[in-house]
């Protein structure tokens, strides 16, 4: 699968972790180049804390576009060290 924003593969994988519908790339597929740290945090019920990377690609910002749990509750042990995508990202598959 590929995660595509403004025209750019920000991820690229073929070991996906589907949850709630949002597929989760390892974070050695992501293209780091284009993420840039955020302070946004929000927390799930069941998943935890969510941190927040703002992607940006020639000049364009993209706030809070990806996220990542860096400690998931136990739940959602599954999604440690991956990355999903919202806010216009197109996640495809190849």
């Amino acid at each position: 699968m590929k995660a595509i924003w403004n025209n750019q593969i920000i991820a690229e994988s073929d070991d996906i972790v589907n949850v709630e519908g949002n597929a989760y790339f390892p974070v050695e597929a992501i293209n780091k180049e284009f993420l840039k740290e955020s302070d946004t945090e929000t927390v799930c019920h069941w998943k935890g804390l969510a941190s927040y990377y703002s992607l940006k690609v020639d000049g364009a910002v993209n706030q809070d576009a990806a996220w990542y749990y860096s400690e998931p509750r136990p739940l959602a042990d599954g999604i440690k060290g991956r990355v999903a995508f919202w806010k216009g990202v197109e996640v495809v598959k190849d």
